[in-house]
């Protein structure tokens, strides 16, 4: 194989590639980047068994093939030559890359055995506004679980019917779910899709113009100019949220956003090392009481709300509420309470297509 094209241009598909590079893997290949050299182009591929990349750069093909390089080292050295021509030339178990007056050499792999990306996904598709995507995936993709108990709470459900979409993730502690409208789809549609491809999802497509999403026998797709974005999505159940959220509420508080986000976030500043980060809310009329102690020191801020319904008192994981808190839009939000040691719900005042439920931390002197 041997090709030459533009720094800048590698470089950018080497960033967007890499991400998909196994970390931690007994399967060599699997921390490779691909390059294969067809015709003008240069197509890069990475995948680590869950999620693959694909991006194509325009190049001057001299000799066609297929080469392995080493992911995070090729795309460390590249981004260094982002001003030059760079020349790629892979022969015998090695590639030189020649850039101005100087040559350097990779071992690669042969190609051979690197897993075959399929980008034959196209049986049910729906179209989105990119900026309702990009919105419902920054609105949920942080609520999912991280560990492996439960593979399916590491993804998002995405219920497609009646023209919209319903978004939701939850990690056993926290829930959210949001409803945006959908320009069209070919069938309703109830599918998992990995956080982690989510957010990369939302880092390749526009902020504007609509995007399509095609979905096939468990894969998802998604293609934005000459990058293809292909992810496995996970099967089984997911939770019904219908099952999770109170239908009804005791307590219920309007509150400044801003006011609230900053006194939240003073008091978890003293408990940031502590294990759940505990903060307490004490709401009676026209106030909520925040406060938080640790051994480094205490805090106690008022801040106004209106307020309807019973007093109530309880304790929260201070990151679960600044985290909804900053999701939500509007200037004003609603929070909704029972007791101290039910589930409550975090919402805008207005518009409630956005919902966040956080279960709280028992306190010694709850009932």
């Amino acid at each position: 194989m041997k090709v030459v094209c533009e720094g800048i241009n590698l470089s950018e598909a080497v960033l967007k590639v890499v991400k998909a590079c196994a970390v931690r893997t007994t399967v060599p290949l699997l921390e490779c980047i691909k390059l294969a050299a067809r015709n003008d182009g240069l197509t890069l591929s990475a995948t680590d068994g869950e999620i693959s990349i694909q991006k194509t750069v325009k190049a001057e093909v001299y000799e066609e093939g297929d080469v392995c390089v080493p992911g995070r080292y090729f795309s460390d050295f590249i981004k260094k030559l982002e001003d030059v021509q760079i020349t790629l030339f892979a022969e015998g178990g090695r590639m030189e890359i020649a850039y101005a007056d100087s040559q350097s050499y990779m071992q690669t792999l042969p190609a051979e055995d690197f897993p075959n990306i399929s980008t034959d996904i196209s049986e049910n598709s729906f179209v989105m506004e990119a900026a309702d995507l990009k919105r419902v995936i920054n609105s949920t993709s942080f609520c999912c679980a991280t560990d492996d108990s439960r593979p399916n709470l590491k993804g998002c459900q995405f219920l497609v019917s009646g023209g919209s979409v319903c978004v939701t993730a939850l990690d056993g502690f926290r829930l959210a779910t949001v409803t945006a409208p959908v320009k069209s789809a070919t069938a309703e549609l109830n599918i998992i899709c990995p956080a982690r491809t989510l957010n990369e999802i939302e880092k390749m497509i526009p902020s504007e113009g609509e995007t399509e999403i095609f979905v096939a026998r468990g894969m998802i797709l998604v293609s934005v100019d000459d990058t293809v974005l292909t992810s496995r999505l996970y099967g089984g159940e997911f939770i019904k949220k219908e099952n999770i959220i109170p239908r009804s509420f005791s307590t219920v508080v309007t509150v400044d956003k801003s006011a609230l986000k900053n006194s939240i976030e003073r008091a978890a500043i003293l408990v940031r090392s502590d294990k759940n980060s505990l903060i307490i809310f004490d709401i009676s009329s026209g106030r909520i009481e925040i406060s938080s102690n640790s051994e480094i020191g205490n805090v106690q801020e008022p801040v106004k709300a209106e307020t309807e319904g019973h007093d109530v008192k309880i304790a929260m994981n201070s990151k679960f509420i600044t985290e909804a808190v900053s999701a939500l839009s509007e200037e004003k939000i609603t929070l909704s309470f029972n007791n101290g040691v039910q589930p409550f719900i975090c919402t805008n005042a207005e518009n409630k297509d956005v919902l966040y439920l956080i279960l709280p931390v028992r306190m010694a002197n709850n009932a």
